[in-house]
């Protein structure tokens, strides 16, 4: 039986997704993308040109869109 890359893909997710749980296969598959930039200079940019104002205006978008707490 010949599988296409889309199912191997597949099949390759739920097997690390079951044996490492989400959190390790995210893990395992973050060793393999090293990204691109300078994410230290990018982050000093964005927080330099970032107010507090800016941060709770962000803060207060995020908790609208989160669903209720459940206690």
């Amino acid at each position: 039986m010949h599988l296409t890359l889309d199912q191997i893909r597949r099949e390759g997710l739920a097997a690390l997704r079951k044996r490492l749980g989400r959190a390790g296969m995210i893990r395992f598959l973050q060793q393999f993308e090293t990204g691109a930039g300078d994410y230290a200079t990018q982050r000093h940019e964005w927080a330099d040109r970032t107010t507090l104002t800016d941060l709770r205006r962000l803060a207060g978008r995020r908790e609208r869109s989160l669903p209720p707490h459940k206690s």
